[in-house]
This record gives C-alpha cells, structure tokens and sequence, in this order.
C-alpha cells in the first residue's frame, strides 16, 4: 500500500467524515467506540472558537496518512506547542532542564486532545486489514514531523495500551500516571451500589448526599434538544468562576461551548444545580458508547458537598439510568477514593531527540514509574468496599486493567 503522509494545521482542511471513520476504528482496550473528544467536531471546535490555536500556544500540526486513493487511512491530533500549560501530564522540569544546558524545548509536538485528561486512541486508522503497520507509519512519522519542524520532543499523553506498545517499540519512553475512574457493576440503582460498599462508608455518602441537597437544591440532567444558550451562559459563569481561581486564564471560551452544543449535544450532558430558582452550580459532562466523562465544573454558591454530588454521585446515577459501564471524572483527587472511585493507570509516551535528554528522562521514567505502580496498590488496599466485594478480593492489577476538571 503506498502511503503518502501530510500535515494539516486546522481541522478546517480535513474531511469530517474521514476523520471521524479513523477515529472510530481504533476502539480503546474497554471497547469504548465513540470517544466523544476524538470527533472532528469536538476537535473544531476548539480551534474555531480560538480556544485551542497557534495564538494561545496550539498551532495545529496534524498527521494525515492517504493511499494511493486519496483514501484517509490515518491521523493524528497533534500540536505544536510554545508551552506545557493545559496538558495534565507534566515536564515543566524537563523543559527547565533543558534550557540550563542552552537547549531550547519548545516549540514540542504534543500529541492529545486539548485540555482533556482522556485516555483515548492517540494514532488514528480506519478499519483494515493493516491497521497495526498503519500504526507504525504514525508513530514514526510523528519523529520525522518533529525534525522537520525543529520541535525538541513527541509527546503523546493519555494513549492506549495498544497504542503504547507501538510508541515503544519506535523507541519512546513510557510514563505512567493515575486516576481514579468509577465502575458500573450493572448497578440497577445508586443503592445497589451502596450495598456493595462497607455499612461506614455507605452511611457517609448517604449523609453528603442529603446534606448536598438540604439548602433547597435541586439537580437537573439537560441534554440533547433541552440544551439552550441559557444553560451555556449559567455554566459559563461558573466555569470562569472555579478556572480563574485554579488557573488564573480559563482556557476554553464562550463560543466553544455553543459550538459543541450545536454540534454535539445529544454526546453532552449538563448536570445543573438550582437553588431559589436559578442556577448555582454544574457540571459538564460528555457521554461515550460506554463511558460518562466528567470534565468541568463551577459554582457561584457554596454548600457542604454540593461539588461530589455534582460531579461524582449524580454522574453515577446517570451512568446507571443509562447502562453505561464506567464514569471518568477528571485527573487527580484523592478523594474520589472514598466514594468508591478506583485508583486507574494511564499512560503517555515521550521521544526526545537530544540523545542526552532523552536518556536522563528515561532514567527519571523508570523511577517515577515504580512510585505510581506502588501508590496504586497501597490506594487499592483502602477502597470503600465490603471485604467479600469483588474489588476487594479481586487481583490488584486486574482491577487497573478493568477499568478544569473535577
């Protein structure tokens, strides 16, 4: 199959339906087929809405693989970036070490979705018989990009195992991270779940749940059709509200949120709280073919547990009404632990092209990885559920392999 690879800077030169036909071809290992971050709107949107652009330090730079057909065979997202903010797998050391030995680090290709802590398909092809050599061309086509325009490194974050052991067999290093993602054990209902978890830890929830609710809040799940621009100008509101405080300059704007309501609305759902008769708090939700991902939240008022009944147990709920198997609610949080959120490795895959750089990471690589491996199974030790439940008794890595931002 001759293949000829290009480079695309904005979504607008690429057909949504090839795009769209690759990134649904490369299902992740829980079989999730319709990652909503993948979709050519999704993507769109962030650059039409000036969100994600060369101006705000991502200028598009992604990989297109045609046959001899003008066929799409394969893509990826990839950026080249001027700085490390928005990514949420973090080298702002390696970027500083670098530039003590007179090396400039940016500009980098960065390999993700904007913004999006979301493990997903990182090298794109459509469905074929080649998809794995497919695969390879990506992979190794991202190095030669990196040359060619002077960026220091690859970095490809949030990947697939799949797509992991095709970055390291091209020569880039793994780095593990970790989340903590809930999973539906075909809960019938939010107690069904209860009942799984010890009489301590189900009597606590139960309090916040109660307490969330007892200032006169009431919640609404909107999507599809009901999504109305007065919806997007209330969550707006506390989006710039929470992202001023945690990051001093929110990344996304006004517009990306119509546009994706426009777009994408029957793959979003706002959990919305009301209290007197308007809004005070929500947070935005995308839902995949098996998967509720939670990404954003804000809120104008302040009450006791209001922020885990927002992003966490309503997101449960919903997953179960809507036979979903997992809920992905955002990076980092401790916290979700308790209310019976498991501890989940992801994964990322880096090249460097100076030799010496690239060497002193792998070095840092191996440790770090130890450290997340071993933090994991101590946080698995302490879930909330009964001892006879399956997670407790169940293989500490089985249940890894099982399975801004709230």
């Amino acid at each position: 199959m001759a293949l000829t690879i290009t480079l695309a800077q904005s979504l607008k030169e690429i057909d949504a339906a090839s795009w769209d036909r690759c990134a649904r071809g490369t299902p992740d290992e829980k079989g999730e087929t319709d990652n909503p971050f993948l979709r050519h709107a999704f993507l769109l949107a962030l650059e039409e809405s000036q969100s994600a652009v060369a101006e705000t330090g991502w200028g598009g730079a992604h990989l297109l693989m045609h046959n001899d057909k003008n066929e799409l065979m394969g893509a990826v997202p990839a950026y080249l970036k001027s700085h490390s903010r928005g990514e949420y797998v973090f080298d702002h050391a390696w970027a500083d070490a670098y530039r003590r030995i007179g090396g400039n680090y940016y500009p980098k290709l960065q390999v993700s979705v904007p913004f999006t802590p979301v493990t997903g398909p990182r090298l794109l092809v459509a469905p074929s018989d080649h998809q794995l050599e497919l695969k390879f061309e990506l992979a190794k086509a991202l190095k030669s990009v990196a040359t060619k325009t002077g960026a220091s490194s690859v970095h490809a974050t949030f990947v697939t195992e799949d797509d992991l052991t095709v970055f390291s067999e091209n020569a880039y290093l793994e780095r593990l991270d970790q989340q903590f993602h809930w999973l539906n054990d075909s809960y019938e209902s939010f107690d069904d779940f209860l009942a799984s978890l010890s009489s301590r830890k189900r009597k606590s929830i139960r309090r916040e749940r109660r307490d969330a609710l007892s200032a006169g809040i009431s919640m609404e799940w909107i999507t599809g059709s009901d999504l109305k621009e007065h919806h997007w100008d209330s969550f707006f509101e506390f989006y710039i509200d929470t992202g001023s405080r945690k990051w001093g300059s929110p990344y996304l704007t006004r517009e990306f949120f119509s546009m994706i309501g426009e777009s994408m609305a029957n793959k979003i759902v706002l959990i919305m709280a009301k209290r007197a008769g308007r809004y005070i708090a929500g947070a935005i939700n995308f839902i995949g073919s098996k998967t509720l991902y939670g990404r954003n939240w804000g809120a104008i008022e302040h009450h006791p547990f209001l922020h885990f009944e927002t992003c966490y147990y309503q997101a449960m709920d919903f997953a179960i009404a809507h036979k979903l198997t997992s809920v992905e609610a955002g990076a980092q949080g401790e916290h979700k632990l308790a209310r019976g959120y498991r501890p989940v490795i992801m994964r990322s895959a880096h090249f460097l092209r100076d030799p010496g750089l690239h060497e002193a990471v792998a070095n840092y690589l191996e440790e770090e990885r130890a450290y997340v491996e071993r933090l994991g199974g101590v946080l698995t030790e302490h879930l909330p559920f009964r001892k006879h439940s399956q997670f407790n008794n169940a293989d500490q890595n089985s249940q890894r392999d099982d399975d801004d931002d709230l």
